[in-house]
């Protein structure tokens, strides 16, 4: 069975040989798993821990904006960033200079310097997607349209929330000008892969630790007919539409399972009403699943033993399908080595130490 036909069927419930894997990393931790394994390129170590799925997106060909003074990285959108050591041994890009932040007029609006989506190089998607057709192909990527986020780095926070919720005219007229500019990207990359994308990725973060991050009533207002139409676009392109969403949203998923919504990433298992069981009882049999191995607690803190639970109990719940077996989000820097490869034995049903002998 190849990768692209396991992820597919788990998806549609019908029988696989294992269910798939996809995994997340910090750059740090890429390295680690590269230097124990010996290996140069991150597609080789992808291939040793069994992932099944690869993203495939045109490279970014136009000119960047002027690096801001005091920052480290600048991006499409004028936003600077300095690389900040969390202390944990590694770092993060961290906004330090919010050029949307600027703008608080309709004519501020008018005259920025805003992205085009003609700045990517559509031309090599067919081949992108060629080199990797054994596996299930990912256009998109959690930071589209990623309005709170996305927009509350180079605004605020706060200002974004108070832009979504008063319906501020200029707040809105930029979170709009970015759900527009990633739909006009993802409609031209799966224009040009001619079929041969099966996921469309976008992402939004909807919950928090506690529940949703609003009350589902702004979410219907506000959230649902922007993400709706990255839903469409994929499957009017005969793809599957996933979904990135951190926090708590079980309150939200049937909403998502009316939207058309096939699958939601980044699951994390520790947040109110997530409990792997309760949503797979509630929803499994509707929406399919990528996450649940705790990157907040076991992964980090848990023992080998702890974390071959976890990843065991994960592959048994889900057995009939509508999973892939992932860690809920990017493994940390200064997460045990063990841990991390004890959980990619378990889905690739290896002997314990298998990995760790590199």
């Amino acid at each position: 069975m190849t990768s692209k036909e396991r992820v597919l069927n788990a998806v549609a419930r019908r029988p696989v040989d294992r269910l798939p894997i996809q995994t997340y990393l910090t750059p740090e931790m890429e390295q680690r798993l590269m230097d124990h394994f010996g290996v140069a390129a991150p597609e080789q170590l992808l291939d040793i821990l069994g992932v099944d799925l690869r993203g495939v997106n045109p490279p970014y060909v136009a000119p960047l904006p002027p690096l801001p003074p005091g920052s480290d990285l600048v991006d499409e959108w004028g936003v600077g960033y300095m690389m900040f050591d969390h202390g944990h041994g590694g770092a993060y890009p961290e906004p330090n200079h919010l050029a949307l932040a600027r703008i608080t007029t309709m004519e501020d609006f008018e005259a920025y310097p805003w992205p085009s989506p003609d700045g990517f190089d559509y031309d090599q998607v067919p081949a992108l997607c060629d080199a990797v057709a054994d596996y299930a192909v990912c256009a998109g990527h959690a930071g589209m349209p990623d309005i709170v986020n996305g927009v509350g780095r180079g605004r605020g926070m706060e200002q974004v929330l108070l832009d979504i919720m008063s319906e501020d005219p200029v707040g809105v007229a930029i979170i709009d000008r970015r759900c527009d500019f990633h739909y006009e990207f993802a409609a031209r990359t799966l224009d040009a892969a001619k079929g041969k994308v099966d996921i469309l990725c976008i992402g939004e973060d909807t919950g928090n630790q506690r529940g949703p991050m609003f009350d589902p009533e702004v979410f219907d207002r506000f959230f649902r007919p922007r993400i709706q139409r990255y839903i469409d676009l994929a499957h009017d392109f005969g793809c599957k539409a996933m979904m990135h969403s951190c926090g708590s949203t079980r309150a939200l998923q049937p909403r998502f399972i009316a939207m058309g919504l096939d699958i939601l990433d980044a699951v994390q298992p520790e947040p109110a009403g997530m409990d792997p069981e309760e949503v797979k009882a509630a929803f499994g049999d509707r929406l399919t699943y990528c996450g649940m191995i705790s990157t907040q607690k076991t992964l980090p803190f848990g023992s080998v033993e702890e974390c071959r639970a976890e990843a065991r109990h994960r592959l048994a719940l889900f057995a009939d399908g509508g999973y892939i077996f992932s860690p809920a989000h990017c493994i940390q820097a200064n997460t045990p080595l063990e841990n991390v490869l004890a959980v990619y034995e378990e889905a690739l049903r290896l002997a314990p130490g298998a990995l760790s002998r590199g």
